[in-house]
């Protein structure tokens, strides 16, 4: 495994998954993901076309980058319900929650590796076109905090990097998306 970590503005971003085993260039028809901590487990899928066609159909009404990352909001937690059931991840709690999960919870490592490739998946299949995905962000080091990673997109117009954060939430509720420099703060959800 190799992680290359760089620093923009003091918000480090990592290049590279975690296993050379992760398909970087999903389709519905052929991807996985991780779970378990840190990529322990990487689950094979294969979406059919009706699972597909529920996705892209969140992004049938876009017209504003605005409108586009509330889409990719629904899309993520609509692919975590799909591929939830059909990995048994469905029962993933928020944060670092292993009760009851067996090797099915996931580490921010796990949700931001899932949800970078799901969002590939979309920019890929033209479903997401006002932003693109941007390699991971990772906060904390351990001296302004836990380290924490979430997946990231950029809007072309703007050049705005956004946090895409499932972490802190239940399987299929849909993530926050926040300026990627606000996020790097330390930024948590309100209580």
């Amino acid at each position: 495994m190799l992680t290359v970590l760089f620093c923009i503005n003091c918000i480090a971003y990592a290049d590279t998954f975690i296993s050379d085993d992760i398909i970087t260039n999903p389709t519905p028809s052929h991807f996985n993901i991780c779970h378990g901590g840190t990529c322990e487990n990487i689950a094979d899928v294969i979406l059919n076309e009706e699972q597909w066609e529920m996705v892209k159909m969140l992004f049938s009404e876009v017209r504003t980058a605005e409108d586009e990352r509330h889409s990719i909001k629904l899309a993520i937690a609509k692919m975590e319900h799909i591929v939830g059931r059909l990995t048994d991840t469905y029962n993933d709690k928020a944060k670092n929650n292993t009760d009851n999960q067996f090797n099915h919870y996931m580490d921010c490592i796990d949700e931001s590796t899932n949800t970078t490739l799901y969002m590939t998946m979309m920019q890929n299949s033209g479903l997401i076109k006002l932003h693109t995905v941007d390699d991971r962000g990772n906060r904390g080091f351990f001296f302004n905090g836990w380290p924490h990673t979430t997946a990231v997109i950029k809007e072309i117009r703007t050049e705005i990097r956004y946090a895409v954060d499932s972490w802190f939430l239940d399987n299929g509720q849909q993530p926050f998306i926040i300026p990627l420099k606000e996020w790097n703060n330390g930024w948590r959800p309100p209580k």
